[in-house]
């Protein structure tokens, strides 16, 4: 019969279970998972498809830190720890090493979009490993800031980097939105030597779909010299286009491997085709704010050099979502080429 097994990489309980076992049996584990892996598991969602295509589907507990966004700049490294879940689709049999992507949800959590682009990556042949921010530390985006995660993305890439399948020199990461901060700034070199491996080893490549650019980081131009393609709507009103234009000059200036794809009339969360026709709610836009780092750590409004954060005067209230069909299409054609390209066998 087909399994699923807890590796013990992080001296939690292993496990090694059905598929299709019960999810009260699950419970002997030590650890949390998020709901949408435990119903994948239990062949409950249409992510249960997905079982079907690959040759084995593995869950990991990965322990992390929990930082507030001025712990992580000021380089804190023992925080609260954490236990989150990353669900690792292998795709092909056998013992070859696979390329992988691992993949940062937004925030609203895991969701089918992730779901949508593991097949994608998996029908490539590609490895993909989706990672669970949000339910080990109580199940929403208030749970951690969005830059310190990061230290998750990290953590999953030391975790690949040991397992048999896993090329370690071929593994990328990718992220929407909230998640797209860690896909993005991961390239940084300050925030790489301060929380990555202890081997020094980097991504292999770095995918933001629709981040936030207005933020100026210490630093920030001083990469890991590896490329780096952001992708954005130019009609998206929660974080603007604009600004990551202005970011990308600034990192091309600098010699660094980075380009920018926007697409007309798309809104945030452009490739998520559940969201169907845009919708508006009463969201955080900050489109109109420009920040940048103090020395000490902390995010300052660059207008009024007074802290930063959502209750300042430039950030607005309401927003919209939803997909772009056409956008989807060709950030779909670019990220593929991109990630064959960027990932192949050398």
């Amino acid at each position: 019969r087909r399994h699923t097994r807890f590796r013990n990489v992080t001296g939690v309980q292993t496990c090694a279970l059905p598929i299709f076992m019960p999810l009260q049996r699950l419970t002997d584990c030590k650890f949390r998972i998020s709901t949408l892996l435990w119903m994948v598991l239990a062949g409950a969602m249409p992510g249960g498809e997905t079982l079907a295509q690959v040759a084995r589907v593995e869950v990991f507990p990965i322990v992390t830190a929990t930082l507030t966004t001025t712990e992580f700049l000021t380089g804190k490294v023992d925080g609260k720890r954490d236990t989150i879940a990353g669900e690792l689709r292998i795709p092909l049999p056998g013992s070859n090493r696979l390329p992988a992507v691992i993949l940062m949800h937004g925030g609203g959590g895991v969701s089918a979009n992730d779901d949508d682009w593991a097949q994608h990556f998996n029908a490539m042949g590609i490895a993909t490993l989706v990672l669970d921010s949000f339910t080990g530390r109580g199940g929403s985006r208030s749970s951690i800031a969005a830059l310190a995660r990061i230290v998750d993305a990290y953590r999953a890439l030391e975790l690949l980097a040991r397992h048999p399948r896993i090329d370690p020199d071929r593994i990328a990461l990718m992220g929407f939105s909230h998640g797209s901060q860690a896909a993005l700034y991961s390239s940084m070199k300050r925030f790489a030597n301060r929380y990555g491996p202890a081997d020094g080893r980097k991504f292999a490549a770095h995918i933001a779909f629709y981040p936030g650019c207005h933020v100026e980081y210490l630093e920030g131009r001083d990469l890991t010299n590896r490329p780096i393609r952001i992708f954005h709507g130019e009609a998206d009103d929660v974080l603007s286009i604009a600004s990551c234009r202005e970011y990308v000059a600034r990192l091309r200036e600098a010699g660094n491997d980075v380009a920018l794809s926007g697409y007309p009339g798309a809104h945030h969360s452009f490739d998520n085709r559940l969201r169907k026709e845009p919708e508006r709610d009463q969201g955080d836009s900050f489109i109109r704010c420009r920040v940048e780092e103090s020395p000490r750590g902390q995010l300052l409004n660059s207008d009024t050099q007074q802290p930063f954060n959502t209750q300042d005067p430039c950030v607005d209230r309401g927003r919209t979502l939803g997909y772009h069909a056409a956008a989807h299409s060709q950030a779909l054609k670019s990220v593929t080429e991109f990630v064959a390209a960027t990932l192949k066998q050398k």
